[in-house]
């Protein structure tokens, strides 16, 4: 299944998004500071609302960077896991006759090499191939122990049996890790706090040239920027390595 197809998965593109959205924001403050003057007995007051309102905005930045660093240290939990699942499994395919046990085996050597290329897939189109070759492989898989497991039905059978359904498992708990993303709602109402606060911070300005009225959308825009990138698993430039996978598919020998 393809991810969502929102902005958010393109973090270089969003960037630069954010910046102009959020300096026009700063840049409408000012107009209507122009137009509608504000008085110096209300500025103290303005000066705590601005300042309550940025620092929320600064306290939802920081919960949606822990939810991103969250997801992305699940994705590479889960990668260690399967790993893990598949070596064991591996192992366990011993316990098999000897005939389908260098069958499943060559198996597994082709789905970690399947795996692999799960976590460094960029397209689309060669990640809905991936996908569609996983699940025919592990349908392959099942069935090739399935047979000798129901004309042996051991305790012993089981495990090899058992050590197959992890390794299933183990890919279901994967997608499901990648699927998991900061919800698009949580996104649009952390955009309008920001957008509220540039425009506040547009309004309060005394004067609307020069940077000041870029610093703020600047540093929002690059928070924005690292949660975006750590979000999203295919995109931008914080990616999760298989590290483990491509160590065991070394391991694992060729014949």
């Amino acid at each position: 299944m393809a991810e969502p197809g929102h902005i958010m998965n393109y973090p270089l593109i969003f960037f630069f998004f954010s910046v102009v959205v959020l300096w026009l924001a700063a840049q409408i403050g000012a107009a209507m500071r122009r137009r509608y003057p504000m008085k110096e007995e209300l500025r103290e007051d303005f000066g705590l609302v601005e300042t309550a309102t940025l620092t929320l905005l600064g306290l939802i930045i920081g919960f949606s960077f822990s939810m991103a660093t969250t997801r992305y240290d699940q994705r590479k939990n889960y990668e260690e896991a399967e790993a893990n699942a598949i070596g064991t499994e591996y192992v366990r395919l011993g316990l098999l006759p000897a005939g389908d046990a260098a069958a499943v085996r060559a198996q597994i050597r082709k789905y970690t090499d399947l795996r692999i290329a799960f976590y460094r897939t960029r397209q689309e189109e060669e990640l809905m191939q991936v996908d569609a070759d996983t699940a025919k492989l592990q349908s392959e898989m099942w069935s090739a122990i399935q047979a000798p497991a129901l004309a042996n039905p051991t305790p012993v059978m089981a495990l090899a049996v058992s050590g197959m359904n992890d390794v299933l498992n183990s890919q279901g708990y994967t997608q499901a890790a990648w699927w998991n993303r900061i919800p698009s709602s949580a996104w649009a109402l952390m955009i309008a706090i920001a957008i509220c606060c540039n425009m506040l911070v547009g309004y309060g300005a005394r004067s609307a040239k020069g940077v000041m009225l870029v610093i703020l959308p600047l540093i929002v825009s690059i928070s924005f920027l690292l949660i975006a990138d750590i979000d999203s698993p295919r995109r931008g430039f914080i990616h999760v390595v298989p590290q483990n996978l491509v160590s065991l598919l070394q391991s694992l020998p060729t014949q």
